[in-house]
């Protein structure tokens, strides 16, 4: 994927205190290296606190809050894990609609570890198969999705791995999605505005 895969979009993190700070650090700079603007929507402004090791970890400032934005303002989410940050999150009912909005618009989310748990409470593991932290196993299945122990998932545009060990394939895996579903909406736009919805496709040239 070139390193300017992604310029001009938008990824959205949704991340509060508690964070894994690999796993907001790392995907945030994949996006930022391959020419994408990631932004941190959080719970409320000012700085965010990261963990490492169970102990405090850098401090990561808040771009915008995600009570005033919409999935529409984003080309796609991250969810990083971390126990305390998603735990807090899926309590916040603008943060779980926020989830839900990516999924039901069918724009790209990867989420990693305990990132998971914002699905499962956005209901937006149905029918999908993924992975988490393998403490989410029985949680997921009970949503009604499918577990899986993998370093890495990809159901449609869905990302998801277990652990920061996992994160040079997160990584990889998410810009590389990234980059082709912005491909792909890219030629479903040319291919609307060259035919409009009310008039119908070229078809063969009668004889």
């Amino acid at each position: 994927m070139p390193n300017d895969a992604l310029t001009g979009r938008k990824v959205a993190f949704l991340a509060t205190d508690g964070v894994q700070e690999q796993e907001l650090a790392q995907p945030w700079d994949a996006v930022a290296n391959a020419g994408g603007t990631p932004t941190l929507v959080s719970l409320r402004s000012g700085d965010i606190t990261s963990t490492v090791g169970g102990k405090e970890g850098r401090r990561f400032h808040v771009d915008a809050l995600v009570s005033e934005v919409h999935d529409r303002d984003f080309d796609a989410l991250v969810i990083p894990g971390g126990v305390k940050n998603p735990d807090t999150m899926r309590m916040d009912n603008d943060a779980v609609l926020f989830v839900r909005g990516f999924m039901e618009h069918d724009k790209p989310v990867a989420a990693i570890c305990h990132g998971a748990w914002l699905l499962v409470e956005a209901d937006a593991v149905r029918g999908r198969t993924l992975t988490s932290y393998p403490s989410l196993k029985t949680d997921i299945r009970n949503a009604g999705g499918s577990w899986v122990d993998k370093q890495v998932v990809v159901d449609q545009k869905l990302v998801t791995s277990r652990k920061p060990d996992d994160l040079p394939a997160f990584c990889a895996t998410l810009v590389q999605m990234l980059g082709s579903a912005i491909q792909e909406r890219s030629l479903d736009a040319m291919v609307e505005q060259s035919f409009p919805a009310s008039d119908p496709l070229p078809g063969p040239t009668a004889i």
